[in-house]
């Protein structure tokens, strides 16, 4: 049985995201929409539009037409959102990197996306021209300046003609970030224009906010959350954007006190500082109204906590709550509104573990995973979703795509939910065998892959186990040796660590004689979840 969205339908705007996002902030082009917490660098929002109109004309005379992809491997800057608006009013396809990826998973995104043009920082130079050697692009330009690269400058000239790119909102691409899905190696995420406009106009009637609004932009925008959450809905606010290029906690706490941050959006290792830190009674804070937590559950008594912590330092009537959603969704399907945003009707007060209501024009099932039927009222399932914000599918995949979305359009999420009388949803478990760390997500097939080329592992498998700290999972990997090895662990940890990003490095390792397998040759985690 399909389970509607308490909130009444929106309208979805049959425009482009740089037409939609920017909309607002036309109306005050001197407010500013984007800052730099470090330095103070100011973009207002009449600048950023001027700026998006420049990159999409030099893309253009570089000679990227519609379809084209460039890759974006940058940390959060007040660039950030130029550099992707104006490849969005180009036509083209940004395709983000995630900053801390090594050369060898920087060349698979490259060389998958098909990418032609890769955007970057100095910083980040060295692993770019790496990857670059493995996947050949058409050019390299390093914002901030490097010999032989063109700048940001290059990108902002003023010689080009504007251009108008018509763009086909249901079917046209606008980003084509990297998940793993479900379950296995990282897939290309097919992501519309109509995708993005709808997800931040569904979210939108969920917030008693307006332009007076300041969004700390720490969680990075590489990441489907922070691009579409903190970026997008911030900018289409009319609000302003402070960006932080990572989490410092004293530079967080500076940048909340400094800006006057009205919302920050966050992963639950940050609630877990603000909870704990000695740190945060030295900064003032008041001004925080709503923190939403997002992109790895969050354990209740922690809000509680913050929300008790804050209000007691500070006065404040902060809220603290969560909301869900994956990357295949652009990527919200459910959260928890602002107090007086409850739905029609609805008056009881969203429990804390819960990620709160589906956002409007969005549909839920939960599916019994043993019978294949909608489970029973009251009753646990994989929750289904369908709704506008739901990809188009998996690049060059369709075996994935059709394994993810079926043929009626839902979405099969892989988590376990339940539903209450009043439409609020609490995830309850994983069907997926992903490990989510510090908010990423970690695919035990990838991590597999790379152990099992490691000339004295014979087999491997990895699961993730409870880290109690930060209530999420670590991996930790099963290793067989190879015949004669002497293979220790820390070898092992080392060696990964030079293979992949610092969220995905294997942090326990246990030797076993067999990998357990099915007939089938699928790895049993069950079975090694079960080891003492």
């Amino acid at each position: 049985m399909a389970l509607a969205s308490p909130y009444p339908d929106v309208e979805i705007p049959n425009l482009s995201v740089p037409e939609f996002v920017l909309a607002a902030g036309r109306e005050r082009p001197d407010a500013p929409a984007l800052i730099d917490g470090l330095k103070g660098d100011v973009i207002t929002h009449g600048q950023l539009a001027g700026y998006v109109d420049r990159v999409a004309a030099n893309l253009h005379a570089r000679g990227l037409r519609k379809g084209d992809v460039v890759a974006v491997f940058c940390p959060n800057t007040q660039w950030f959102p130029v550099v992707f608006h104006g490849i969005a009013a180009a036509g083209c396809v940004m395709s983000p990197i995630n900053s801390l990826y090594t050369p060898d998973e920087i060349a698979f995104q490259l060389k998958d996306s098909g990418a032609k043009i890769l955007i970057t920082i100095s910083m980040f130079l060295d692993r770019a021209t790496a990857a670059a050697e493995k996947a050949p692009l058409d050019e390299i330009v390093v914002l901030d300046g490097a010999e032989g690269h063109a700048n940001l400058f290059d990108l902002l000239g003023a010689d080009a003609p504007s251009v108008q790119v018509e763009i086909d909102q249901a079917n046209d691409l606008v980003t084509l970030p990297y998940s793993s899905g479900t379950t296995g190696l990282p897939k290309g995420v097919m992501l519309t224009h109509r995708n993005l406009v709808a997800n931040v106009a569904q979210c939108l009637p969920l917030l008693k906010t307006g332009a007076d609004e300041r969004i700390i932009a720490v969680l990075p925008f590489f990441h489907i959350y922070g691009l579409t959450v903190l970026m997008n809905q911030g900018l289409a606010l009319g609000g302003t954007v402070v960006t932080l290029p990572r989490f410092e906690l004293e530079d967080f706490l500076r940048t909340i006190q400094e800006y006057k941050i009205t919302r920050a959006f966050v992963a639950p290792p940050i609630l877990l500082a603000l909870a704990k830190h000695p740190l945060v009674d030295k900064y003032d804070l008041s001004s925080l109204e709503s923190i939403l937590s997002g992109a790895a559950p969050l354990d209740e008594q922690l809000a509680h906590a913050v929300e008790q912590r804050l209000r007691k330092g500070a006065g404040s009537g902060v809220t603290v709550a969560q909301g869900y959603g994956m990357t295949e969704l652009s990527p919200v399907s459910h959260t928890t509104p602002d107090p007086d945003a409850m739905p029609p009707g609805v008056t009881v007060d969203v429990p804390k573990g819960s990620v709160g209501f589906a956002i409007p024009n969005t549909e839920c099932r939960l599916i019994d995973p043993s019978t294949g039927e909608d489970a029973a009222p009251g009753e646990r399932g994989e929750l289904w979703v369908r709704g506008p914000q739901v990809m188009k599918g998996y690049l060059n995949n369709p075996e994935a795509t059709a394994a993810t979305v079926d043929a009626e359009g839902w979405l099969h999420t892989g988590d376990v939910a339940v539903v209450d009388d009043n439409g609020i949803y609490t995830v309850v478990d994983r069907v997926k065998e992903l490990i989510k760390y510090k908010g990423y997500q970690v695919a035990p097939a990838e991590l597999e892959a790379v152990l099992i080329n490691h000339p004295e592992i014979a087999d491997a498998a990895v699961i993730g186990v409870p880290d109690k700290e930060s209530g999420e999972e670590l991996p930790k990997a099963f290793v067989v040796r190879a015949m004669g090895s002497e293979l220790s662990e820390e070898s092992v940890m080392d060696f990964m660590a030079e293979k992949v990003a610092p969220h995905k490095k294997i942090r326990f390792v246990e030797f076993i004689d067999e990998v357990p397998k099915s007939s089938a040759g699928k790895i049993l985690r069950k079975e090694l979840k079960a080891r003492p």
